[in-house]
């Protein structure tokens, strides 16, 4: 069954569950007045029909994949591992197969619909198992094949034993709160009780979540480590990565193109979101500020891939026909790193302005009609009472963008080019930490080689700069953030 109509039916359950707990309260308490308002009694039969199923339909559907991926593993074994590939690659090619095979049984059951008898649609099917096998198996191993049909056959035990799971779990837990519904039955506090769980559980995934991300990427950055030296990746200036032996993966070229397109993006968004801050909260009427403040928060809802275009097809020529050979001659291309940070920067510009702007906001106005009162103008007032009492705010705002621009990748991809160099010319094309990332998994990568396993070992440093730029930022905040009444 799919998992969509899965889905829908222990909805339906638990719908039916809701509506039923209701009823059944209203006729169990002949008169008597029950301990919880009707609506609990539905949502107490209601939630022991879906939580349970969905979290354990949740679980499998996670799982399932891996334990069928390590049966299929162990069934290989070394022995059906071409010389020059790996184990990695090999599964690819039974996932595929497996894929092809599922094809060919579906295509071969609508054909059947046509025909007449079970034993029509049987034939029907197997001659397009026979089909797919002689097609794919021109370039595929029997092992491989045979490693195909157990992975299918696998998944298809799997969804089934997962269906009838899921389903007796809500039948179950309707029929469980069905009995338990009686007008003494505490309602009210068994779900309460069950919506506290489910919200701390919610609260849990973001820190599962980080902890998942932080857990993958050490693996494999251990495993990076284990082929190639930590003292090259760190030491070395050269960025020259081959898959065919050979080479070079030095992280420098790469966080000095991160660091120099941030810095000229933090110079773009910095001042102009400050003093857009400034303005908005300060100077703007109610009305300027009405739809002033919408419309520049509107760029923070373009998509990056966007603003990657607008680099490249806008900013970049833009650029070329004033700095290029025609002009002062210090650009040969439209991708720089001035073109990607020029760029980065507007993204960032409603970033640092709506931060900037609920940070002055929250400054008293005692503390204006203050220093008004001693005989300052406004801009004395801005310059000398307002902006040192946001400071540490803003500050942090400040270094939250930039910790967003150090993990930027679209605008980069396409605006600054993909040399790995170390160069203090703006104009020149250079490339980030996050591009490489991409353009090192991209495509069927091996993960047995340090040319693959090394876009963790950068997503590793890339996580460990970001984190302490936010945790930098939090600690100015709360060290230095000024509590008024």
């Amino acid at each position: 069954m799919p998992v969509t109509w899965l889905f829908l039916i222990v909805l339906a359950i638990a719908l039916a569950g809701y509506f039923a707990g209701r009823a059944r309260v209203a006729s169990a308490s002949g008169g008597d007045r029950p301990h919880s308002l009707p609506n609990y009694y539905g949502w107490n039969v209601a939630l022991k029909a879906l939580v349970p199923a969905l979290l354990v339909l949740a679980v499998w559907l996670v799982a399932q994949p891996f334990v069928v991926s390590t049966t299929v593993s162990a069934q290989l074994g070394e022995g059906a591992v071409p010389e020059g590939s790996t184990i990695g690659l090999v599964m690819s090619d039974v996932r595929r197969v497996a894929d092809g095979l599922d094809a060919a049984v579906e295509q071969g059951l609508m054909s059947a619909s046509e025909a007449s008898g079970l034993d029509a649609a049987t034939s029907n099917v197997r001659d397009r198992l026979a089909e797919a096998g002689a097609a794919i198996g021109g370039s595929v191993s029997p092992e491989v094949l045979a490693a195909a049909q157990t992975w299918r056959a696998m998944t298809a035990t799997g969804t089934l034993m997962m269906t009838a799971v899921v389903l007796a779990l809500a039948i179950g837990g309707a029929a469980w709160g069905w009995l338990q519904t009686s007008a003494e039955f505490r309602a009210r506090n068994s779900v309460e009780g069950a919506i506290r769980i489910i919200l701390l559980g919610a609260a849990c995934i973001a820190i599962l979540t980080t902890l998942g991300i932080v857990l993958s990427l050490i693996g494999n950055t251990i495993q990076f480590f284990r082929i190639y030296p930590a003292s090259e990746f760190f030491g070395s200036l050269t960025w020259s990565p081959s898959f065919g032996g050979g080479s070079q993966l030095g992280i420098w070229p790469l966080l000095w193109g991160t660091l120099y397109i941030s810095f000229i993006a933090l110079l773009v968004a910095v001042p102009i979101g400050l003093f857009a801050a400034v303005y908005l909260s300060e100077y703007a009427g109610p009305k300027m500020r009405a739809w002033a403040k919408p419309l520049l928060e509107v760029l923070a809802g373009i998509p990056t891939i966007v603003y990657g275009l607008f680099a490249l097809l806008t900013v970049g020529p833009l650029l070329l026909s004033v700095f290029g050979r025609d002009g002062l001659g210090w650009m040969q291309a439209g991708t720089a790193v001035m073109t990607a940070g020029l760029v980065m920067g507007i993204m960032l510009i409603p970033f640092v302005s709506s931060l900037s702007d609920d940070i002055i906001n929250a400054v008293p106005q005692s503390l204006r009609d203050g220093s008004y009162g001693l005989g300052a103008t406004k801009s004395e007032t801005i310059k000398q009472v307002i902006l040192p009492a946001a400071l540490p705010g803003i500050v942090g705002a400040v270094l939250l963008a930039a910790s967003r621009a150090i993990g930027e990748t679209m605008i980069v991809v396409l605006g600054a080019g993909a040399a790995a160099r170390l160069s203090l010319n703006p104009f020149d094309a250079m490339t980030t930490v996050t591009a490489k990332i991409v353009s090192q998994l991209t495509g069927d990568a091996d993960f047995a080689s340090p040319e693959a396993l090394v876009a963790f070992a950068l997503g590793m440093t890339l996580f460990v700069m970001t984190l302490g730029l936010n945790v930098f930022a939090l600690y100015i905040v709360r060290k230095y953030r000024e509590q008024y009444d």
